[in-house]
């Protein structure tokens, strides 16, 4: 009856935007003991009691393994049990959530037990399998331990309150450039988050500057994209760094920029690799810092957390103590640092040091840093992609944040550019 699949559907969509469903999960491979043990699985110490006795169909093992067509839902309140009755739909009653280790679930004649950690490692292994294959040595067994002990723990600015900058649209504004490389990627991503803050955002092309059509001399903020250019053949960000090295034009126009006391950059990911091999961060250290590998020696995509500690930076000096989750996305992300620790202004490090929370085994655990001024910053974790509630792969419970914490960090820029040219 696809009348009744359109009137589920959107009902239980009404149901999610009005807060009224917790959470919930289709029955599918598996049936619904599956589906239950997936939904105790998202999280450390959650468990469920379920009565079946009301739906059970023929043994037990028809009733907990039927791949038939169904959801399981957990519903904030009793509410929604109307909702269901108004539209006609068929539900059951079948438990309730509960803390602890174990999914109980009686059926008519018998009761069970099952331990929730030891089965999602059972459920966990053929993706630990696959992984043995694909990363470096002991990385997928390090995962495998340490999967379920890494939990996305934040702690948000106290004076954040999730709304959109207001900027008066008649005030002049401070100029950004974002600055891409063939192959790159998240130009529209690091605009997005500069037009936010209140930046007057123009694009740049490394065309445009080797052929001398951009000079970078109106521009106060500078943003090197994340991404892929030239494919990464030669190795992430050499080619986009041998395109400064090289031509006189483009190297002319970026060695004025950082030159100047008043403006301010940032380098993500691929630009992170791109600023630190032209070596921009720490320019009087004779051993230069470098971009290597991923301990895991393959691409690493993920959503993780990073904990921004005491730094100097401009854009993040602001969050410091701050816990925050965001994308990662890189195969050559491993700092290497060949001082001691002290000679750099590391400003966030991995939630954990451990892989995978780590995702590349970093120096010092580092995953952004700064300049000594604190005016430039490399980041490999993409701040840009995380700028919405929505871009969260785990967003705090409860909070309606029009945009995430990460956009103050180029509210920041923008006035400290204000308060150094008014005006």
């Amino acid at each position: 009856d696809p009348g009744y699949v359109v009137r589920a559907f959107n009902t239980i969509q009404d149901l999610i935007m009005d807060d009224q469903i917790v959470a919930g999960h289709d029955i599918s491979a598996g049936g619904m003991l599956t589906t239950l043990l997936e939904m105790c699985f998202a999280d450390n110490g959650v468990a469920a009691e379920i009565d079946l006795t009301l739906i059970e169909r023929g043994d037990a093992v028809q009733t907990l393994f039927a791949e038939n067509a169904g959801v399981i839902i957990q519903l904030s309140d009793e509410k929604a049990a109307q909702t269901f009755e108004e539209q006609q739909l068929n539900f059951h009653r079948i438990g309730e959530v509960t803390e602890g280790g174990q999914l109980k679930v009686k059926t008519a004649d018998k009761s069970y037990s099952f331990a929730v950690s030891d089965l999602r490692d059972s459920w966990y292994e053929t993706s630990w399998l696959m992984d043995r294959e694909q990363t470096k040595a002991p990385l997928a067994d390090q995962r495998l331990q340490n999967y379920k002990s890494q939990p996305l723990t934040y702690k948000f600015p106290e004076s954040f309150v999730g709304n959109i900058p207001s900027i008066d649209a008649n005030a002049p504004k401070p100029r950004a450039a974002v600055l891409r490389e063939k192959g790159s990627n998240s130009e529209r991503e690091l605009a997005h988050a500069m037009y936010l803050a209140g930046f007057e955002v123009k694009d740049v092309h490394m065309t445009d500057l080797i052929s001398g059509r951009e000079t970078l001399e109106d521009v106060q903020f500078l943003g090197a994209v994340g991404g892929f250019s030239n494919s990464d053949v030669l190795g992430s960000a050499k080619g986009w760094a041998g395109a400064f090295k090289y031509n006189e034009k483009a190297r002319k126009a970026l060695d004025a920029f950082f030159a100047r006391e008043d403006v301010l950059s940032i380098g993500i990911c691929n630009g992170c690799q791109l600023f630190v091999e032209l070596d921009l961060i720490n320019p009087d250290h004779e051993k230069k810092a470098h971009l290597g590998f991923n301990d895991s020696h393959k691409h690493e995509s993920a959503f993780t957390s990073v904990e921004i500690g005491e730094n100097n930076s401009v854009m993040l000096s602001g969050m410091a103590g701050c816990r925050l989750g965001v994308w990662i996305s890189h195969g050559e992300g491993k700092f290497e640092l060949p001082k001691s620790e002290s000679k750099y202004h590391i400003v966030a490090k991995y939630g954990y040091e451990a892989y995978p929370s780590n995702p590349n085994g970093s120096d010092y655990n580092t995953a952004m840093m700064c300049s000594a001024d604190g005016r430039h910053l490399v980041t490999m974790p993409h701040i840009e992609r995380s700028i919405f509630r929505w871009n969260w792969a785990n967003y705090p419970e409860g909070r309606k944040d029009r945009v995430s914490p990460w956009l103050q960090a180029f509210v920041e820029a923008r006035k400290w550019l204000e308060s150094v040219s008014p005006g």
